[in-house]
């Protein structure tokens, strides 16, 4: 392995000298001085997605080399697929087209859903983003899970093919009946519905859930009922640090059923929240992006993470959760994007069977 990496620094060594002339006539494209940058965020606004690339994009602004402008640009539809496929066909590899992505995009994508036309495979991402989330309900129902299971629910989803099967099988698992009412153009419109009294139960990730929901919590209008919860180095779920007051699903299925939650649902579930929540937000450009744009992008996000003004307000905004840009960052890509086969074909099943999903 030493014999490897020493060859590969040879190489990088010698060729180095060769490529001086290309990356200093590229550097120029790396300047972003009077540019424009558009961040396509495929929900609508208001939603958590909307609310990390709002708090994002002005650091990240003021980290890249000329301090451009950062645009959100929402582009919501088809559970996200809308934007996403917009930004794999018509985005541009000169660093001013950007895509975050969430859990909603990376599900359709490895459900094999007819509207995902996108390749994460064709990008490189800049930040990944891992987050947690928060299920609460009209507090008239009250928080006994036995007395809630006689109550009619309802949920606005964006989907089942999106995130939102995180919750819709964590739902059925307990033993809730909740009708889903789809069509809802990101969990912003959720909480929207939420508030105006048409449904009755929801969830929203944490960034949304600590600027949008925390105050309607403090109003006495909206009670939290569990988080999805976080997974420890060895797998296991424990406590969202960022919530660790609530219970997380496992604990409140243990409290429905009597025995902790097994067997291929759950280890389904597990592997699709992991693919959705350890690597919940990412920013990405297209893949045949220059290298010193991307380096530029990467080091701008970098910047940003360790700066005071990131460490003073991050925990407020999204959550006690660690950024990851670099290897970390692709890792969590590689986390988000390769899913057991197994887990795929029982989520597949599942959604047929119960939501008359085609694929």
């Amino acid at each position: 392995m030493n014999t490897n990496r020493s060859y590969y620094n040879f190489l990088i060594s010698s060729f180095a000298v060769i490529c001086a002339f290309v990356l200093s006539a590229n550097a120029i494209a790396a300047d972003f001085s009077n540019k424009r940058i558009e961040w396509i965020i495929p929900f609508k606004e208001g939603g958590g997605s909307d609310t990390w690339a709002r708090y994002y994009a002005p650091m990240l602004a003021k980290n890249l080399p000329g301090e451009p402008v950062i645009a959100v640009k929402n582009v919501p539809g088809g559970g996200s697929t809308t934007g996403a496929n917009q930004f794999q066909s018509r985005a541009k590899p000169n660093g001013l087209t950007l895509l975050g992505t969430s859990g909603s995009t990376q599900f359709p994508y490895l459900l094999g859903d007819k509207r995902a036309n996108y390749e994460y495979k064709d990008w490189k991402v800049v930040l990944a983003t891992p987050t947690g989330g928060v299920a609460y309900i009209n507090p008239d129902l009250g928080t006994d899970i036995a007395k809630l299971k006689s109550e009619k629910l309802v949920y606005g989803s964006q989907g089942a093919t999106s995130l939102d099967l995180i919750p819709l099988l964590a739902f059925e698992k307990l033993g809730l009946n909740v009708k889903a009412v789809f069509g809802m153009k990101g969990r912003g419109a959720g909480r929207l519905a939420f508030e105006r009294g048409e449904t009755n139960i929801d969830y929203q990730t944490s960034s949304s859930f600590l600027k949008k929901v925390t105050p309607l919590v403090e109003a006495g209008k909206a009670t939290p009922l569990m988080s999805w919860g976080a997974l420890d180095a060895d797998g296991n779920l424990v406590r969202d640090p960022t919530f660790p007051d609530l219970p997380h699903f496992a604990e409140l299925y243990e409290t429905v059923h009597g025995e902790a939650p097994s067997g291929e649902w759950f280890n389904a579930w597990k592997a699709f929240y992991a693919a959705g929540f350890a690597a919940q937000k990412m920013i990405f450009l297209p893949n045949d992006t220059p290298d010193d744009i991307v380096q530029a992008w990467r080091d701008a996000a970098a910047a940003v993470v360790e700066s005071d003004e990131f460490k003073n307000t991050s925990q407020a905004a999204l959550g006690e959760y660690p950024q990851a840009v670099g290897d970390a960052a692709d890792g969590l890509v590689d986390l988000a994007i390769n899913v057991d086969s197994q887990a795929v074909e029982w989520v597949r099943t599942w959604l047929t069977e119960r939501y008359n999903v085609k694929f």
